[in-house]
């Protein structure tokens, strides 16, 4: 660590070896030399540096140095490491009578606040999150006026310094939670940290499984209803999304919108996106395995409807499922990645055309399309995107199973998805928290959306 001694020569010749091929980096002299201001011009704008800084300087010539610091946030500073990083975060560098200082007059660069385009809602709050994390912190406090509500922020990645910030209700959050949660943040080693979603992979206890462990949000309200259950929360700078911790399986079902309906439709649309969530997972391997293992349980009528249509398929059922079910997969990529008027028309146009062609060519059977249209329906109700993600590949092995073993082999496949959920624990919490003996009441409230009277996550 490098002390810059009062009237130390070297100092600026460090600050320019330090930020050498930048071009973003200037110097500025004022009155022969008295006042020397280094900054990054990509950071500071001009405004700022005129109005907080050169103006006083340069119309006064008593003015002291003091009148003008005093305009904005200041820090006397001597280390050249904390002087570098000060000008990397914005900060304006000033040597003036061998006296160093960092004046705080960084411009804030982003997008306004507007509705989130992934959690938009009919009724409701329509603000979202920006990618400046004090912004959110702004909007969180606009919602929660209580000093019980704290803010620490910690800094990781040792190259891009990113700021994380968490935010809690001190007098209802998990003390142990807290604990465990400051812990793993100041465990985190890596050189670059981007956005909350690389936070989640790096905070999480099972990297192996495909399922979310933390709900990502860019609502304030689903935030800060969040924060009344006694969770923390977490903002990267840099990311328009809120990290939840801790997380549960039946989080990742609900949406913006439940609190703002009557309880009874909010409830009877989230046992809806259950159902959605069974549908999508058995459809397809239950056609798989009831038309390779078991056309008994069919009824007559319906068997020789199903005989007839897959009378001119040349392929076994799982190799015409698994073909089929790659080919939507693959409409809803190219839809998704595609301008929003091209991607609808791909999606829309092509699933009609692709499913017609192939019944009308011998490739597939009318009852596969039809399965898999409503078990694509059934995966767009679940609400969250990373965990629809998950479903959809997990529906993949469901196929493979259902065509090796039947029946049986999807029961014990669902079976082990369960055991599998049960056996994640996220901060302390089990993932299928609160089922358990002795919580029936939290179970049904999970299931439903009447739950306006918050209760802390423990």
């Amino acid at each position: 660590m490098m002390i810059l001694k009062n009237g130390d020569e070297g100092m600026v010749e460090e600050l320019k070896a330090t930020f050498q091929n930048c071009m973003d980096f200037t110097i500025r002299f004022y009155r022969e030399g008295q006042l020397e201001v280094m900054y990054l011009s990509s950071l500071i704008g001009n405004e700022e540096l005129l109005r907080d800084i050169i103006y006083p300087f340069a119309d006064n010539e008593e003015v002291d140095i003091f009148n003008i610091v005093n305009k904005a946030p200041y820090t006397p500073c001597c280390d050249l490491a904390e002087c570098a990083q000060g000008i990397l975060e914005g900060k304006a560098f000033l040597l003036y009578q061998d006296n160093t200082y960092l004046v705080d007059i960084r411009h804030t660069q982003g997008r306004s606040i507007d509705e989130s385009k992934v959690e938009s809602v009919i009724s409701g709050p329509h603000d979202g999150f920006v990618e400046n994390a004090s912004q959110n912190i702004g909007l969180i406090r606009n919602r929660m006026k209580s000093a019980q509500l704290k803010t620490v922020k910690y800094t990781v990645g040792s190259t891009t310094q990113t700021d994380i910030v968490i935010l809690y209700l001190e007098d209802i959050v998990n003390q142990e939670l807290l604990i465990e949660v400051q812990k793993r943040i100041g465990a985190i080693k890596t050189k670059a940290v981007y956005g909350a979603a690389m936070v989640t992979q790096l905070l999480g206890e099972h990297p192996d499984t495909v399922f979310p462990q933390f709900v990502l949000t860019e609502r304030p309200d689903t935030t800060c209803s969040h924060i009344m259950q006694g969770r923390i929360i977490c903002f990267v700078d840099g990311s328009p999304s809120a990290l939840c911790m801790p997380s549960t399986f039946f989080d990742f079902f609900s949406s913006p919108e439940d609190d703002y309906q009557p309880w009874i439709i909010g409830s009877v649309l989230r046992l809806l996106r259950f159902l959605g969530l069974f549908i999508t997972f058995v459809i397809t391997p239950l056609y798989v395995a009831i038309t390779t293992f078991h056309y008994e349980v069919i009824p007559f009528n319906m068997l020789l409807n199903l005989t007839e249509s897959r009378r001119k398929v040349p392929f076994p059922p799982l190799f015409e499922a698994l073909l089929m079910e790659i080919t939507i997969e693959m409409l809803k990529e190219a839809g998704a990645r595609m301008p929003t008027k091209i991607g609808q028309t791909i999606g829309i146009v092509g699933g009609i055309v692709i499913g017609q062609a192939a019944v009308q060519a011998g490739f597939t059977s009318n009852i596969l399309i039809i399965s898999i249209a409503v078990s694509a329906i059934a995966s767009f109700v679940i609400p969250n995107y990373i965990m629809s993600n998950a479903v959809r590949l997990i529906r993949f092995l469901l196929i493979l199973i259902a065509g090796g073993w039947g029946m049986y082999g999807l029961v014990i496949g669902i079976g082990l998805i369960v055991v599998h959920l049960a056996s994640i624990s996220n901060m302390g919490t089990t993932y299928l928290a609160p089922i358990s003996f002795g919580k029936i009441r939290k179970w049904v409230g999970n299931m439903s959306s009447s739950h306006l009277k918050e209760e802390p996550c423990n």
